[in-house]
C-alpha cells in the first residue's frame, strides 16, 4: 500500500487547465467580495443626497463594514483550517450576498450600519480562505501568480462597483447597485457549491473523505492507486506534534513575520481603503468641485490601476523575490502620495490628478494584494487559514478606522487627505522590512515552517 503526501505531489505537479479553471472560480467570488465590500464609496455621494445628510452621518456605516471583516476574517480563518477551506469560502459568499441584497431596502443610515456589519462577516470570512484555497490548488512555482490573482479581484471589483454605481445610479436610484452586488453572487455561490472541489490538502488529513480526493488529484492529471493512503506533507509527525494549534502563529521562529505581517495589513489597508471609502466624497466636496461621475471615475482609476499593478507583480516576485519588490513598490508608492498632497485638484485640468492616482493605486494595491501571497508563504498547511485569517482580520481594524478618520481628513483639505496615504504606506514599508520569511528570488515557494 503506497502512501502519498499530497503537497509535494502538488509542489511538483504541473499547471493543468483544470487547476486555472479552479483559481478563475475562486477568484470570481474575490470579484464579488471586492463589488460588495467597495459599494459603499461610490454610493455615499449619492446616499447623502438621497437622505439629506453629511458626511458625518456615514462615519458608522463606514466604519461597520471593516469591523465586521475583522471577525469575519479571523474567525472566518479559523473555520476554514477546522471544515475546509471551499466550505468556509462559500458559505461565506452567500452569506454577504444576502446581507448585500438586503441593503438595497435601507432606509436611513442606521439600519445601514447593523447591515454592512453583518456583510462584512461575510466578506472577511471570503478573502483569507480564498488565498489559502488558491494556494493550495497549485504547483509552488504558481502559487504566488495564483494568490496574487485571486485577490487581485479585490480592486477589479472595486472598479466594477465603481463603474456600475456610475452607470446605474443616475438612472434607477442608489439602491441599484446594492441589489446588483446581492443577486450576482448568489447565484454565482450556487454554481460554485457544485463544481468547485475542496482543497486536496485539506483532503489528505481526513479519511473519510480521500475518495473524494483521489477524484480531485485526477482532474488534475494524478494518477494514485485505488488504495493509496495520504497525508498532506513528508513530515507527518513535525505537523502532529501541534496539530495546526492557533498559538503556532506566536511560536519564536515566526513571530516577528507575524508581527511584521499585522503592521504591514493594518496600515496597507488602512492607506487603500482611505482612498477608496472617501476618495469621491472628497473631489466632490464644494471646495474642489467635481462631479460625481468624474469623481467615480477617479475611484475607478485608483481600482483599476491596481489590477495591473499587482499582475506585474506577481511575476516580478518570481524573478525578484518578495523583499525588494514589496520595499520599492512602497517607497514609490510614499513618492506618489506626497506628490498628491502637493497637488491642488482643479476640475477644469485633472488630467494630472488622474495620472497621480492611477500610478498610487496601482502601487498601493500592488502591495496590499501581493501581501497575501506572502502571509500565505510564511505560514504552513495546519495554520495557514487561521495565520492568513489572523493578519486579514488586523488589517480590518485599520480598514475599520478608515470610517471616523475620513471626514477630519477631509476637514483638512487635500494635502492632509493624500498626505496619510504616504503615512500608512511609510509604515508599511517598514513591517515589509521586518518580515524575514519572505518568497525568495528565483526559488519554488515553499510553506513556511
Amino acid at each position: 500500500m503506497k502512501t502519498i503526501a499530497v503537497g509535494p505531489l502538488l509542489d511538483e505537479g504541473k499547471w493543468t487547465a483544470y487547476q486555472k479553471l479552479l483559481i478563475l472560480g475562486t477568484a470570481l467570488t474575490i470579484i464579488l467580495d471586492g463589488v460588495d465590500n467597495q459599494l459603499i464609496g461610490p454610493t455615499i455621494p449619492a446616499l447623502k443626497a438621497a437622505w439629506n445628510l453629511g458626511d458625518d452621518a456615514f462615519t458608522w456605516v463606514a466604519f461597520a463594514g471593516p469591523f465586521g471583516m475583522m471577525f469575519g476574517g479571523l474567525f472566518g480563518g479559523l473555520f476554514g483550517d477546522r471544515v475546509g477551506r471551499r466550505t468556509a469560502l462559500l458559505t461565506s459568499v452567500m452569506s454577504f450576498a444576502v446581507v448585500t441584497l438586503a441593503v438595497s431596502f435601507a432606509t436611513g443610515p442606521t439600519i445601514l450600519v447593523v447591515l454592512r456589519f453583518l456583510a462584512g462577516l461575510g466578506l472577511g470570512g471570503a478573502m483569507p480562505n480564498a488565498a489559502v484555497l488558491a494556494s493550495e490548488y497549485v504547483p509552488r512555482s504558481r502559487r504566488t501568480l495564483a494568490v496574487t490573482m485571486t485577490i487581485v479581484c479585490v480592486p477589479l471589483g472595486g472598479t466594477l462597483a465603481s463603474f456600475v454605481s456610475g452607470l446605474v445610479i443616475e438612472k434607477y436610484g442608489c439602491q441599484a447597485p446594492w441589489r446588483i452586488g446581492g443577486i450576482l453572487p448568489i447565484i454565482l455561490g450556487f454554481i460554485l457549491f457544485k463544481v468547485l472541489p475542496e482543497s486536496p490538502k485539506f483532503l489528505a488529513r481526513h479519511r473519510d473523505r480521500w475518495p473524494e480526493l483521489r477524484n480531485v488529484l485526477a482532474r488534475m492529471g494524478h494518477k494514485v492507486p485505488a488504495d493509496a493512503e495520504f497525508i498532506a506533507e513528508e513530515a507527518p509527525k513535525a505537523a502532529a506534534a501541534h496539530k495546526g494549534s492557533y498559538v503556532e502563529i506566536f511560536a519564536p521562529r515566526r513571530l516577528r513575520d507575524t508581527i511584521g505581517l499585522w503592521f504591514g495589513f493594518f496600515f496597507c489597508l488602512m492607506g487603500n481603503y482611505i482612498a477608496i471609502q472617501w476618495l469621491p466624497t472628497m473631489l466632490t466636496a464644494p471646495d474642489i468641485g467635481f462631479t460625481r461621475p468624474v469623481a467615480i471615475q477617479m475611484l475607478t482609476a485608483f481600482n483599476l490601476g491596481g489590477v495591473g499593478g499587482a499582475l506585474l507583480a506577481a511575476v516580478a516576485i518570481q524573478r525578484f523575490g518578495s523583499r525588494l519588490l514589496m520595499l520599492t513598490l512602497s517607497a514609490l508608492s510614499i513618492v506618489g502620495a506626497v506628490i498628491l498632497a502637493g497637488m491642488k485638484p482643479d476640475p477644469a485640468a485633472s488630467l494630472g490628478l488622474f495620472l497621480m492616482i492611477v500610478y498610487t493605486g496601482t502601487l498601493m494595491n500592488a502591495v496590499q494584494t501581493t501581501m497575501y501571497a506572502l502571509a500565505a508563504q510564511v505560514y504552513p498547511t495546519e495554520i495557514r487559514g487561521s495565520g492568513v485569517g489572523t493578519a486579514v482580520a488586523i488589517g480590518r481594524i485599520g480598514h475599520a478606522l478608515t470610517g471616523p478618520l475620513g471626514p477630519p481628513l477631509m476637514r483638512g483639505g487635500t494635502s492632509i487627505y493624500f498626505g496619510s496615504l504616504g503615512v500608512t504606506m511609510a509604515v508599511v514599508f517598514m513591517a515589509m522590512a521586518v518580515v524575514k520569511r519572505h518568497i525568495e528570488r528565483n526559488k519554488p515557494i515553499t510553506a513556511g515552517h
